[in-house]
């Protein structure tokens, strides 16, 4: 968004010390000037901000129709940095090594304290951020995706803008087929934050989760997939005006378009659950 130039610079300089090849860098302005970045570090600057999954896509196509000249993309915060120099080729090795392997998920932990947030684990066992395993989502903000990928199932919900377009790449690329790993040894750090801080947070969680559930679920899972996440909003007991427009958003989702349905197969359903992660939770 340009408005922390020193911490982009930060990520960049961290990009530029990994181990083995090169890695070559984009930064996508959404719809604000980029700062300056180091010489040989490519920038595209869009008119508007096309939320976060549009300015992504933007991303993927700067390497080529969806990212084809390249193997693997890797997506990080501009508020981000990587701990590590051996990220790349940890991620090299990850896809090399596992030819089903579709997305990394990295472990983001706080660079003053080293802590992981529970809700940075994707999985519902997340008590032990240091136990790497096989997930069924990942993090929007510290990733790597075989761009064979996006050749398959397509690229990330531009409609979204803002929440669960991960998930939603996700489930497709798993209904395809490719697995997700979280890992704990490739580390991003990133300052704690809360989700909420954003002010159309509660609005599009829910309108965004209802999409979500219309675009990729068997029909007879959609309304215990979403009466599930109905009663966990509650049970969190969140403000009044936080309240109304999760409200206002979880009716949106019902009375908007949501793109394209391509309702997984039940088969994917079974191997969400044996991941631990049933799709209706």
């Amino acid at each position: 968004m340009g408005n922390r130039p020193d911490e982009l610079r930060a990520l960049l300089d961290s990009l530029a010390k990994q181990d083995g090849d090169r890695v070559e860098v984009v930064v996508v302005g959404n719809g604000s000037p980029v700062p300056d970045v180091p010489e040989g570090v490519r920038t595209i600057e869009l008119p508007e901000n096309l939320g976060i999954p549009g300015g992504r896509n933007v991303g993927i196509e700067a390497f080529g129709p969806g990212g084809r000249e390249v193997d693997i993309l890797m997506f990080l915060d501009d508020d981000g940095l990587l701990a590590g120099h051996d990220t790349a080729e940890l991620c090299r090795r990850a896809f090399a090594g596992d030819p089903r392997l579709g997305i990394i998920s990295f472990r983001i932990a706080d660079p003053e304290t080293g802590i992981t947030q529970r809700r940075h684990v994707p999985r519902l066992r997340a008590s032990d951020p240091m136990r790497s395993s096989r997930v069924t989502t990942f993090l929007g903000g510290a990733n790597a995706v075989r761009t064979k990928v996006f050749a398959e199932v397509g690229g990330l919900p531009d409609e979204f803008f803002y929440a669960h377009e991960e998930t939603d790449l996700a489930w497709r690329a798993l209904d395809a087929g490719w697995m997700i790993d979280y890992r704990s040894d490739m580390v991003l750090y990133h300052p704690t934050t809360a989700p909420s801080r954003h002010a159309v947070y509660h609005r599009m969680v829910a309108r965004n989760r209802v999409w979500l559930a219309r675009r990729n679920l068997p029909t007879l899972l959609i309304p215990v997939y979403l009466g599930v996440w109905m009663l966990l909003t509650l049970l969190r007991r969140p403000s009044g005006p936080a309240l109304k427009a999760w409200f206002g958003g979880f009716r949106e989702g019902w009375t908007t378009p949501c793109g394209p349905r391509r309702a997984m197969k039940w088969r994917t359903v079974w191997r969400l659950t044996r991941l631990g992660r049933p799709p209706v939770i």
